[in-house]
């Protein structure tokens, strides 16, 4: 048995890794795969980078973020694999909720709809001389961030002047909202559905909402790493894969929940779990049924595959927002960072369905679509942003040029 320490935070896209484990699929490969639960993305990230943990569940901008020097600590790390797409949501507390319902809102999860009416707000407050609103994001490098500051600046909010962006780690926002320390949040589940199970708030909108099939968790491993184990590595990404597989079944969905509700991972409700294994999320009423985009996908959608459109585009949002300044050799770090060439090593052998580019253009597909794959027929999509734009990852000097922040 190959012994390999992985950190995690107790939100429900650690499922993959969890499931991995608990069911036995990284054994079958030969993996003793030791799960270590963590509370930030900040110390994930420094264990990572010291080598407490050989591969990580962590956050898709952070790998990136890391190859560009723009963390404390100078270590080079890849994203051989996705663990998931989706998996976030929007919630205010109740009485930004009943402000918006003020003026017209009506509880639906569209994000145009709900972006309308939460920038109706922000310019009361703002015309009436109160607070600031303050808006929870779990770390600077977090597709939390990137898509919150997206959405907001798409619907007429300024993130950097409108509003307060505040970093406070996954399990401490429904409590911040509830103290009244923030506004609302952008977080991954179930910490949006705990807030609205103890009546901190309400969910306005998802991350699928605002961008659809869009990247969210990766698993992490330090390059030295990978380099110096590279069976090992492509033995987990087997057991990952098929645990991915596992997740997305939903006659497994109720013995998942079981399983990520445990004292050890997540410490919650069963129900609160299945929730957003189900897409059942609820506010006042529970999602539209006219809703049929999937809230969290674990496998279908090439959902596992690290695609590099993805990396660039959340490195053109780390350029929008001051981070850094935008340059070739910055984009193709940024690109190098996703490595789908490792993804593809590990699972030729195997019956997952993988991608023939490594790249595609984000948002154009707006129906489920039929795509070049290496075996066998893949399916993509749909895969639009809420305001139709597009991301050609072939034109990302143009798509930089073109981003405003108000």
């Amino acid at each position: 048995m190959i012994e390999i320490n992985s950190g995690f935070i107790p939100l429900t896209d650690a499922a993959i890794l969890i499931v991995a484990k608990e069911m036995g699929f990284a054994e079958e490969q030969g993996i003793a795969l030791n799960l270590l639960r963590e509370t930030s993305w900040a110390n994930i990230r420094d264990r990572l980078a010291v080598g407490q943990f050989e591969v990580a569940h962590c956050l898709a901008p952070m790998p990136i973020a890391s190859n560009l020097g723009l963390t404390p600590f100078s270590t080079q790390l890849i994203a051989p694999m996705a663990l998931g797409m989706g998996g976030n949501a929007v919630t205010v507390s109740d009485v930004i909720y009943e402000k918006m319902c003020g003026v017209g809102y009506s509880g639906q999860f569209d994000a145009s709809i709900a972006g309308h009416f939460f920038q109706k707000v922000v310019a009361d407050v703002s015309q009436n001389g109160s607070q600031t609103l303050k808006l929870g994001v779990v770390h600077p490098f977090s597709a939390h961030n990137f898509e919150l500051r997206y959405w907001l600046s798409s619907v007429g909010v300024s993130p950097d002047e409108d509003v307060e962006i505040k970093i406070i780690p996954p399990m401490l926002m429904a409590d911040a909202l509830n103290a009244g320390q923030i506004d609302g949040f952008c977080v991954g589940e179930p910490w949006n559905s705990l807030a609205v199970s103890k009546s901190f708030g309400k969910v306005i909108t998802t991350k699928t909402a605002i961008w659809a099939s869009s990247p969210e968790k990766v698993l992490a491993v330090q390059s030295d790493w990978a380099e110096k184990n590279q069976d090992a590595l492509q033995s987990l990404l087997v057991a990952l894969v098929k645990a991915a597989k596992w997740c997305s079944a939903k006659e497994n969905f109720e013995k998942l929940a079981k399983i990520m509700a445990a004292d050890i991972y997540l410490n919650i409700p069963e129900t609160l779990v299945l929730g957003a294994l189900s897409g059942s999320l609820s506010s006042s009423a529970s999602i539209n049924a006219d809703h049929t985009l999937p809230f969290l996908e674990f496998y279908d959608n090439a959902a596992t595959f690290p695609w590099q459109s993805h990396a660039l585009w959340l490195y053109s949002q780390m350029v929008r927002w001051g981070y850094l300044e935008h340059s070739a050799e910055s984009a193709a770090i940024a690109k190098s960072s996703f490595r789908p060439d490792i993804y593809r090593s590990a699972l030729k052998s195997t019956d997952a369905i993988i991608p023939s580019g490594n790249s595609k253009v984000e948002g154009a597909l707006k129906t489920r679509t039929a795509v070049g794959a290496a075996s066998n027929t893949l399916y993509l999509g749909p895969d639009g942003f809420f305001d139709d734009n597009v991301f050609d990852p072939d034109q990302i000097d143009r798509y930089i040029l073109g981003q405003s922040n108000l």
